[in-house]
């Protein structure tokens, strides 16, 4: 049987030998409508709008990161056994772990209030789909095993750690991939002395790091730290969000009050947005292309907010974003004044004037040692005979450094900008002389 080979602009070739049981399962599931479909969903959103050169898709990103799981696991196998199952279920579920994701990726998810993986399972699960009927032909249990797997209650649970924790296959292949991809050059680290220091702490069954590999795992938190901070947080990305994400409230709004001119009502698109449930078949019929299309139709609606919310994303028309350095009463005063300033000048505050806080994306987030989940935390290890692994922040002070930050922005039209700056002088110089 051939050998299927994936030239991908990260890890050069990725080949799956169509002989042998794992790798044609593999394949067939990439060759799924399901999977397939994750071409048309873009890996960063709408980082495009940054970045030009951002235009990945899940897909290529799902492809890469079952790869650095095939790899993890061939290296672990050289020191611990690694079962038939365990290596099938951590390829599958790597492969597949992005399958639920609906259009421009995580953005949607605040309007449409589903969590993707929670989709995932569904379409692991539905006996209507393609992925479930090649797992289930492979191993009828194997779908089950897969939902286990990103609801983290699969046995041994260090496979589930490689699919999603804090030092994980996903994490590793989109920070070089999203860095590659954007000209960013933040997210760059060792990820093969990463792969090649992973060990499985048997007793406790969880992922922790060789000695030798403290430095390269620093990197790795690092590059989070960056990429998230330059990358991930950008303004005018976060700003995209903001303008798309109350484009679809301004139509949500006016489709409950029956004042959408642009309708299609029996669409998987328009059930979600007014938040009814939908079928996985359904489901699966959205990608980006349909939300692009939508903007494209309401840049023409009679309403002249959702008709200049929508025109403005499209055109690239955004908001501008500005940190506001403001806490408590003070933060009050100023939003008050804020929405005076932005109704004064002809715009509604609830779609005009918003907050954007990192801590809306905390999958990207830095980390936090604070966890009482193993998959929360990164382990390392000391050769200390009383605390022979201990997370890494008790011995890494560059770990230590990278605590916590906060982030708060406000996004409003560039009209009432130079408004909005005396604001915030005025405002953050009180702040200021208070303290």
């Amino acid at each position: 049987m051939p050998q299927r080979n994936y030239r991908d602009p990260l890890h050069n070739i990725i080949s799956l030998d169509e002989a042998v049981a794992d790798d044609r399962l593999i394949v067939e599931l990439i060759d799924s409508l399901e999977f397939q479909r994750l071409r048309r969903i873009k890996q960063l959103g709408l980082a495009m709008f940054t970045y030009q050169g951002a235009e990945h898709s899940r897909f290529t990103h799902s492809i890469g990161v079952m790869h650095l799981m095939t790899r993890a696991l061939d290296l672990l196998a050289s020191h611990h056994k690694i079962s038939d199952e365990s290596r099938v279920v951590g390829r599958a579920g790597a492969l597949l772990h992005d399958l639920g994701h609906g259009p421009f990726s995580h953005v949607i998810e605040k309007v449409f209030g589903f969590h993707h993986e929670e989709w995932t399972c569904r379409i692991v699960l539905d006996e209507n789909t393609e992925v479930n009927h090649w797992l289930s032909r492979f191993d009828s249990s194997l779908p089950e095993k897969l939902a286990s797997l990103y609801k983290h209650s699969y046995s041994p649970s260090f496979i589930s750690q490689l699919v999603s924790s804090q030092l994980d296959c996903d994490r590793m292949d989109y920070l070089l991939r999203d860095s590659l991809m954007t000209g960013a050059k933040y997210g760059m680290f060792d990820s093969e002395w990463v792969l090649h220091a992973l060990r499985i702490d048997e007793v406790s069954d969880r992922v922790y790091v060789e000695a030798k590999g403290l430095y390269a795992v620093e990197e790795y938190l690092q590059s989070r730290y960056y990429m998230f901070r330059q990358v991930y947080f950008h303004r005018t990305l976060r700003s995209a969000e903001s303008v798309l994400v109350a484009t679809l409230n301004r139509a949500r709004a006016l489709l409950e009050r029956g004042e959408l001119r642009f309708r299609m009502p029996d669409s998987p698109f328009e059930k979600l947005l007014m938040g009814k449930a939908v079928t996985t078949a359904e489901y699966l019929q959205l990608d980006d292309t349909d939300l692009t299309f939508h903007l494209k139709q309401w840049s023409r609606e009679q309403d002249s907010v959702l008709a200049d919310l929508a025109g403005r994303f499209v055109a690239r028309r955004l908001f501008k974003a500005v940190d506001v350095d403001l806490a408590g009463d003070a933060f009050d005063r100023f939003w008050q004044r804020a929405q005076e300033a932005v109704r004064g000048a002809g715009f509604d505050p609830e779609y005009y004037l918003l907050m954007d806080r990192a801590t809306d994306v905390p999958y990207y987030g830095y980390y936090s040692p604070t966890s009482t989940d193993p998959s929360g935390l990164v382990y390392v290890e000391t050769g200390e005979a009383h605390a022979p692994i201990r997370e890494i922040s008790e011995i890494s002070e560059l770990v230590r450094g990278m605590r916590g930050y906060r982030i708060d922005r406000v996004c409003f039209p560039a009209e009432v900008a130079e408004k909005m700056s005396v604001l915030l002088s005025e405002h953050e110089g009180r702040a200021s002389s208070a303290s």
